[in-house]
């Protein structure tokens, strides 16, 4: 039988969290966790923890919180913690090509996609926003590229046409954990460096996923139904789509959307594109380039989101079959 790993970790989130508890109740030894220096957060600015870094003094695990990789006594003491393997889980920082050489099996990583699809910052909600039918995490070897290293080991989770990039998120964090300790069993074997266990990417077939702007967040009702309500989910929980509406007194309103869905209704319509076309409890139905789309949940501005039921109960006046709302953001 193998010897446990020792295992450096470096995380951030809640997702690195999940995959850090799955490590601590594993067989393996976790000598060190890495996270980025406390931020400020809040009304107080107060310094915080970040989630990976609360769980690791729960566990009264050694903490490392270096700013970057840059300087040679960074470098030293992560040497000097004489590990087998790092895993990084939505950690933030780039790793130098010395650090990635480092551990005696290198530096795994566990990527929210099915590389060399959506390589990159947001493969959740890039895979969401595509119209993808399915998604996954990748276990890689990590190399100087982005996103580029070997991959080790796949896990798949089909994306429904409910998901938001919330629920997908948690999806992955429940199949993430479980190819993680599968691909370090996989990397305690004495043949890990053979080809069987390091699939090469397809560079051909890669696709990079842009981290996300508010700028994005605007919806452009020249798009499609289909593609205004993928867009929706993917923006949920950050930075959540929105538009802007126009009152008689020529005041601008932003508001977001929180809940929307294709109305099959209206497969086909003559209106102009941002009109509404049709208002009930439901939601508000506005014109697409093909298709309309009915707007379920909406936050107006400085108050909390609401179903549209209730929206309509102080500002009814504002959606009203045959007004234009357009998706500008304001200044």
């Amino acid at each position: 039988m193998s010897k446990p790993l020792n295992i450096i970790f470096a995380g951030t989130p809640d997702f690195a969290a999940q995959h850090l508890l799955a490590l601590i109740n594993s067989e393996h030894n976790i000598i060190a966790v890495y996270c980025p220096p406390d931020k400020p957060a809040g009304r107080g600015k107060k310094l915080t923890a970040c989630a990976t870094k609360l769980l690791a003094l729960e566990h009264s695990l050694p903490i490392e919180q270096p700013i970057n990789f840059k300087e040679n006594t960074t470098q030293q003491i992560l040497a000097s913690y004489n590990s087998d393997v790092m895993v990084v889980v939505a950690y933030g920082l780039l790793l130098p090509e010395v650090i990635l050489n480092t551990p005696r099996l290198g530096c795994i990583n566990v990527h929210g996609s099915l590389l060399p699809k959506w390589r990159g910052a947001a493969p959740i909600q890039r895979a969401l926003e595509a119209g993808d039918s399915k998604t996954g995490v990748t276990i890689m070897q990590m190399d100087k590229g982005l996103d580029t290293g070997d991959m080790i080991l796949t896990a798949e989770c089909n994306i429904t046409s409910k998901d938001t990039s919330a629920t997908l998120y948690e999806k992955l964090a429940k199949i993430g954990p479980i190819a993680l300790i599968e691909s370090l069993g996989i990397m305690n074997k004495n043949t890990y460096k053979s080809s069987e266990y390091n699939i090469v990417q397809n560079n051909i077939m890669a696709t990079y996923a842009h981290k996300l702007d508010k700028l994005e967040a605007n919806l452009d009702w020249q798009k499609t139904a289909q593609q205004l309500d993928q867009k929706i989910r993917a923006y949920i929980p950050w930075p959540i789509t929105q538009f802007t509406f126009t009152d008689s007194k020529k005041n601008q309103h932003r508001i977001r959307v929180w809940q929307a869905s294709i109305d099959n209704e209206y497969e086909s319509t003559s209106e102009q594109n941002g009109t509404v076309i049709s208002v009930s409890k439901l939601g508000i139905t506005v014109a697409t380039a093909k298709g309309a789309l009915r707007l379920e949940v909406l936050q107006l501005p400085n108050k909390k989101a609401l179903p549209v039921r209730d929206i309509l109960n102080s500002r009814a006046d504002w959606f009203i079959v045959g007004n234009s709302i357009n998706g500008l953001i304001l200044k």
